[in-house]
């Protein structure tokens, strides 16, 4: 079974190494079929060291968790706080919806949906977050709600989110969801 060391500086939060003992646990039980019962992470903490010539005692700041950031930026969003939702955005930020609409900028964005609906919100069912190098990949699936652009209530249409997070802020978005089919269908009803 296997045995997993971390070596600390002091200085980091309780939630921070529960977080990344997780994370490593997970990271051993994703390449060696170890169950989880079997697999033992531990962190240990020194008080100095020194590298390149440079001597360490206090532990660097931890990255926020990665889904909880795309969970503030969704609720900025559906509030349509747009400069709260821009604090979690990589000046880079780029964004893909259904349809190919390629945007990079907030406001853009909304004026691009209201063409499309009058409102919309989220119904997240699950966030799934994993790494990929030197970012992280948040997955978040459910449905979505709100009123056509002739405000008619619409529910249940289900959407795919994909994120990329680096450094704490979002870095791309990518979207898929069944809105124009059902946009079809509606105009079709109404």
């Amino acid at each position: 079974m296997p045995v997993t060391q971390i070596t600390l500086l002091p200085g980091y939060a309780p939630e921070v190494r529960e977080r990344l003992v997780r994370r490593v646990s997970d990271a051993v039980r994703s390449v060696i079929p170890a169950p989880e019962a079997g697999t033992t992470t531990f962190v240990q903490e020194v008080v100095t060291y020194q590298r390149d010539g440079r001597v360490f005692t206090q532990g660097n700041v931890a990255l926020p968790v990665a889904s909880e950031q795309v969970q503030k930026f969704l609720a900025a969003m559906q509030a349509r706080d747009l400069a709260l939702a821009q604090s979690f955005l990589a000046g880079d930020f780029r964004m893909c919806f259904p349809g190919g609409a390629r945007l990079t900028d907030l406001k853009e964005l909304v004026a691009w949906g209201a063409q499309r609906y009058k409102t919309i919100g989220k119904h997240v069912e699950q966030i799934d977050e994993s790494w990929a190098g030197d970012h992280a990949v948040v997955h978040c699936h459910g449905s979505l709600y709100g009123a056509w652009p002739d405000g008619r209530p619409f529910e249940g249409i289900r959407f795919i989110d994909r994120f990329e997070v680096k450094d704490g802020l979002l870095c791309k978005q990518d979207v898929w969801n069944d809105l124009a089919e059902h946009a079809k269908r509606s105009a079709s009803e109404g």
